[in-house]
């Protein structure tokens, strides 16, 4: 079952050396081409388990006719999708393999000095966490280069205002020099990453079906003559134009207000000596409070807009 589900969705594999190597997109038919098909505990990583086993999840299809908790399912509507942006499914994951955690706990987690295993994090996360990762080892070892040379500047700059122009000059080329080849490297060091792993010629992803939350007229494709949900487009607008719009600048012209208000707040404070050191920090938690609290109100709209279609 997982052999056909990797056949389905393209998984790309390691060819044996004797048939050309590199990587291929799975096939059942020449199943036998590809490295350790005879071993079924390790042909398959965690990861592509669990991606073959979500993408059987996303496409049970509705037949005709079908319902569920009063949702009307179109014929070939993907089922889980719908039922988790109507609130019946809460949330899809799959679940930790403790044996494997353990692992990279201690050659990972408890490791000091030593490489990240790199290859085992792509096993079990997928290539995207241990992508992130790559470059995030990277980045930091970069940094020792920018950090070692201005230290050197730092100590042998005099205390004189020419010497110090002098070595924010040097030190403004050496990060323009650094930054260059710190990202001419990076995308040599993410090609590799990306080849080992299989990524690098993968194809573009065939068409999504429309997200859950679309919400239209039924009517009769007329690309593919088939039932579909259907939102015309100057209604799209028309909900830009007088509702995105402007929620949007009311909520700009409201940050910006409180911002101000802050702002003329904190000269008010500062302007009078007597007052406790304390209160002079007062603006700016007020000023804190009000944008973790926007964060949060911001957030909601903004979804709230998105499942509308509004942008």
């Amino acid at each position: 079952s997982l052999l056909r589900g990797a056949d389905e969705i393209g998984l790309r594999k390691p060819v044996k050396a004797e048939f050309g190597g590199g990587m291929r997109s799975f096939s059942c038919e020449e199943d036998y081409i590809y490295e350790n098909i005879e071993n079924e505990l390790y042909f398959f990583t965690s990861q592509e388990r669990q991606n073959i086993i979500r993408y059987w999840l996303e496409n049970l299809r509705a037949k005709q006719g079908e319902s569920l908790h009063n949702i009307q399912f179109l014929e070939g509507q993907p089922i889980i999708p719908e039922l988790a942006a109507r609130g019946v499914i809460q949330q899809v994951f799959p679940l930790h393999e403790q044996r494997i955690l353990k692992r990279l706990m201690k050659s990972w987690v408890q490791a000091v000095c030593e490489a990240q295993p790199l290859d085992e994090i792509c096993d079990y996360f997928g290539v995207k966490i241990a992508m992130y990762f790559a470059w995030l080892g990277f980045y930091t070892s970069a940094m020792v280069y920018p950090a070692v040379f201005g230290s050197i500047l730092y100590t042998i700059t005099e205390s004189d205002q020419t010497s110090q122009d002098i070595c924010c000059v040097v030190f403004a080329i050496f990060n323009v020099i650094w930054s260059t080849l710190f990202l001419e490297e990076w995308k040599r060091r993410s090609a590799e990453f990306a080849y080992k792993w299989g990524t690098l010629d993968t194809p573009a992803e065939s068409i999504e079906e429309p997200r859950p939350q679309f919400r239209g007229i039924k009517r009769i494709s007329p690309v593919t003559s088939a039932e579909e949900f259907y939102y015309p487009p100057w209604k799209r607008l028309l909900f830009q134009c007088l509702v995105s719009l402007p929620i949007c600048l009311t909520c700009l012209s409201l940050v910006f207000l409180l911002m101000l208000g802050c702002f003329h707040l904190q000269e008010f404070v500062l302007s009078i000596k007597e007052l406790p050191r304390i209160i002079r920090f007062l603006p700016k938690i007020i000023l804190a409070i009000i944008i973790s609290a926007c964060d949060e109100v911001y957030k909601k709209i903004a979804y709230w807009l998105n499942d509308m279609g509004a942008w």
